[in-house]
Formats: structure tokens, C-alpha cells, sequence
């Protein structure tokens, strides 16, 4: 039974938790405007000045494995995509597509299974700009290929421990193997795509007509990936061979989509060092070639690791450093691209977090709601749901499964033992599908949002309201009919 802790400890430390939680929902506010990760970092140190929270104890709470992970994740999927392995994925959205709405498919299918690989936000980074260039080329409006992109990568990353950072917390708290999480979402998270790419087509229905130019271009997108071009670039072939090559020339120089020919890519050979007799004896092309399988190579290994049981976080840092030591240069471009604004904004979290905690104010609301919220009973089940849909979009998703699992998984084990493993993956299930509610649900849909409106061709401003529209029914329904799917297969 959780006890709350003195009144001025409750009062100071709410009022720090509602300091950190504003700036994480509203990072411009007019009269303290720093941003999401310096609104972390001040809800921490005001955490400690209130004495909330002692020093030692928030140096403890600073979840490291979970850090390690998401610094060595940035870093693989840097190296992955000077690779090329997003360009490909590009391109297989591209290939012999059959107009507007086969392609609207091809995003959310192939959005949501690399999510699932390579986290929500690293996917949503790489693909927005790609996204709208194709939509652009074809015709068709942004905004349902925006949706689809923010939606399938929040649904596709609830799949696997490594496919959001709130799945990472769940992983690490409840002991539950890759495999295990892995499969016991999976059938939720296939018909929750499934579902969303069909209430996708059914609002944007008519606007994703008019769209023979994609099936006309269909040879010449087979033409471009045995040639190495962006598939965006063969769509433009429509016109003459002069205007043509000057598109494909531009999109390069604008996007450089081709890995190859980009001089700041991480797996570029041009700056690697020549002097290494192993290298001297190499040509380009081989040095090019091998440095791409090995990415693709260690990659796959780690994702073995994972199934096998291994410890996340320090798999996914020896698959980083392998790839640094042989990309064989200095590695300070490669962690240059690391987001260490993220990893910062996370400290500060969890100690803020950790200090909410210690007011005994979660501890107290679980207390009232848990009575109602069994999940060997659909009511119990829908009210619990309710309550992580609205806490993940208030506090964000992290946040919440901080403050809810523990409880949740207690009130579980009173029931069984699978009680208690279905309950964290009900509660990874259910906070990863709330980032669909609006724009403030998930990183990746802000991501996306930005992402969007910088783009230097055919941006597109997705308002919070055009996204709610959309969001809301998605995830309703998204979200009941998974729930009966959670754990359904064994591992």
C-alpha cells in the first residue's frame, strides 16, 4: 500500500512534475521558452532543490542500459543509412506500384515493419522528406502519406522492445525476453496496422485517385534500382531526358538520397584513409561493397543477439563500436549525428520522474483506480486502457509506463504469473498506440510534423487538429482491437 509522503514534499514535487510536464507538451511557451530538453533538465534540478529528491538518489535513477541503448541504436542507424538501407526502402515503396492508394499501403506496411527494427523516430526521420518528394511526383496530397507514416511508425514499433524507448523501459523493468515481447504483440500489432491503413483509405479515398503516372513509371523505377537512383527521381522521367536528368540531379544534390555519392555519408569511402595496406590492396568498389555488407552484416547479428536473450544495451554498443573501428576513420562525424539532446532530455526525466514518485501520488491514484482496472475483466481491462491513453498523452508515454508499471504489474500479480507478463505487454501495447491520439502523443509524429513543414519541396504544415481528426478514432479502434490479441502466442 502506497502511502503519500509529507504535504510540502507532495505540493514541491507536483509542482515540479507540472513544470516538466508543460515544457514537455508546450516546448515554446511564451514566457519560458526552452524547449522539451531543457524542460527535463529543470524539472530535475528543481526536483533536488525542493528536496524532493536527494542527490545520490537521482543519480540512481538515471537508467543507464536504457541510455547506452538508445545512444548505440542512433549510431547503428546512422552507419544503416549511409548504407543505403533506407534508400532501398524507398525504393521498394516505389517499385511497380499501382497508383495512390497501393502506395498508401506500401508506407504503412513497410513504415511499420521497420519501425519495429530501427525505432519509431529513426524511421520517421529518414522517410519524411522521401515521402512527400513521392507524393509530390504522383500527385497526391501530403497529408494522407503524412498520417500514414506517423501512424504505422508509432503501431510498428509496439512490436518489439527496441522499436521505442517506452518498450525499452518495459523490456528492462519486466525481464521479458525479445522473443517473448516480440510475439506476444505481434498478431495485436498486424491487425492494428491493418486496420489503420483501412480507415487510412477510407477518409482519403477520393483524394488518392488520378494516379496513372505511378504505374506508367513502373520500368523505369526497376531501371533506377539496378542504376542506383532515388525512385522519387525516375517518377520526374515523365518528362524530357534534359529536364529529366536536371530533376535527378537537383533531387540528389537537395537529398542525397544515393549514399554513394555523398561525401558526408558515414559509410562514404572517399575520407577513409588509403594509407592501411589492406585498403591499398582493395579497389573502391570492393572497399564500398564491404564496409556495406559488414553495417548489414553486425546488424542482423544484433538482432540474433536480441533473440537469443543477450543484454540489449551492451550488444547494441559492441555492434556500434564494431562498425566504428571498421569504417576505419575518425568516428567524430559518426557521433556527431548522435541526438545527445535526447539522451539529455531522458536524465532528466527520469529523475523527475523518480521524484513524482517518491510524493507517493502515483502510488495513491493506482490505489483508487486499481480495484477497477483488473485485466481479467473487460471493464477492468477498458478502464485501465482509458487511463494509459489519457496519462500518455498528458505526461507523454514515457513517463506514464515510469509511473504506472510497477503498480500495474503488482496489481497483476495478485491474479498469476501470466497475468503479470500480459500486463506489461498490454501496457507497452496500449501507451505506444496513444502517440496516434494527436501530435503531442509521440516523438515521432512531431518528427514527422517538423519534418514536414522544413522540407524543401512540397511541405506541408500538419496541424494538431488535421492529425486529431484522424487520431482519434484511429486509436480507439486501433487500441480495442488489439487488446483481445495481447499474449494470444506463447513463447
Amino acid at each position: 500500500m502506497t502511502h503519500l509522503a509529507p504535504l510540502p514534499k507532495v505540493v514541491m514535487g507536483s509542482l515540479a512534475f507540472g513544470v516538466f510536464w508543460m515544457l514537455a507538451v508546450f516546448p515554446s511557451v511564451p514566457f519560458l521558452p526552452i524547449g522539451r530538453t531543457a524542460g527535463a533538465l529543470l524539472g530535475a534540478v528543481l526536483m533536488i532543490v525542493f528536496h524532493v529528491i536527494s542527490a545520490d538518489d537521482a543519480y540512481a535513477s538515471i537508467d543507464l542500459p536504457i541510455l547506452g541503448l538508445l545512444f548505440a541504436t542512433m549510431v547503428v542507424g546512422g552507419y544503416l543509412k549511409g548504407a543505403g538501407m533506407f534508400k532501398h526502402l524507398g525504393k521498394l515503396l516505389a517499385w511497380r506500384s499501382q497508383g495512390g492508394r497501393d502506395l498508401l499501403c506500401r508506407v504503412c506496411v513497410v513504415t511499420a515493419l521497420a519501425s519495429a527494427l530501427f525505432t519509431n523516430d529513426t524511421c520517421c526521420v529518414v522517410l519524411t522528406e522521401f515521402v512527400l518528394e513521392l507524393a509530390a511526383e504522383c500527385n497526391l496530397p501530403a497529408k494522407p502519406f503524412l498520417l500514414a507514416l506517423a501512424t504505422s511508425a508509432n503501431i510498428g514499433s509496439s512490436a518489439t522492445p527496441i522499436g521505442n524507448p517506452q518498450n525499452l523501459v518495459i523490456a528492462f523493468n519486466s525481464k521479458i525476453t525479445f522473443l517473448q515481447f516480440f510475439f506476444g504483440i505481434l498478431p495485436a500489432m498486424l491487425a492494428g496496422m491493418g486496420v489503420n491503413t483501412v480507415m487510412l483509405l477510407c477518409m482519403f479515398w477520393k483524394d488518392l485517385e488520378g494516379t496513372d503516372e505511378v504505374a506508367a513509371a513502373a520500368g523505369k523505377e526497376m531501371e533506377a534500382v539496378e542504376e542506383g537512383r532515388s525512385p522519387a527521381s525516375v517518377l520526374s522521367l515523365k518528362n524530357s531526358p534534359t529536364a529529366s536528368a536536371a530533376a535527378h540531379g537537383a533531387l540528389r544534390q537537395r537529398h542525397g538520397h544515393d549514399a554513394d555519392d555523398d561525401p558526408d555519408s558515414m559509410m562514404s569511402s572517399e575520407n577513409i584513409p588509403t594509407k592501411h595496406r589492406w585498403f591499398m590492396q582493395c579497389s573502391e568498389h570492393r572497399r564500398k561493397l564491404f564496409l556495406k555488407s559488414f553495417a548489414y552484416v553486425v546488424t542482423v547479428g544484433m538482432l540474433v543477439a536480441y533473440m537469443l536473450g543477450l543484454n540489449m544495451s551492451w550488444t547494441a554498443i559492441t555492434t556500434a563500436i564494431a562498425l566504428v573501428v571498421v569504417d576505419f576513420r575518425d568516428a567524430e562525424p559518426c557521433l556527431d549525428k548522435v541526438s545527445y539532446s535526447l539522451l539529455v532530455f531522458f536524465s532528466g526525466m527520469f529523475v523527475t520522474v523518480s521524484g513524482f514518485n517518491k510524493t507517493g501520488l502515483p502510488g495513491a491514484i493506482w490505489n483508487f483506480m486499481a480495484p477497477y482496472a483488473k485485466i481479467n475483466h473487460v471493464s477492468g481491462v477498458t478502464v485501465l486502457s482509458l487511463i494509459i491513453l489519457l496519462l500518455s498523452n498528458l505526461a507523454s508515454n514515457v513517463p506514464t509506463v515510469l509511473l504506472m508499471g510497477d503498480e500495474v504489474a503488482a496489481s497483476a500479480a495478485t491474479i498469476s504469473a501470466s497475468a503479470v507478463t500480459r500486463s506489461w505487454l498490454l501496457l507497452a501495447w496500449v501507451s505506444t498506440v496513444a502517440g496516434n491520439l494527436s501530435l503531442l502523443g509521440s516523438a515521432a509524429n512531431l518528427i514527422v510534423c517538423e519534418q514536414a513543414l522544413r522540407a524543401p519541396r512540397n511541405a506541408h504544415d500538419l496541424s494538431f487538429w488535421s492529425h486529431v481528426v484522424f487520431g482519434v478514432p484511429s486509436t480507439l479502434v486501433v487500441t480495442a482491437i488489439g487488446i483481445p490479441l495481447i499474449g494470444k502466442i506463447a513463447f
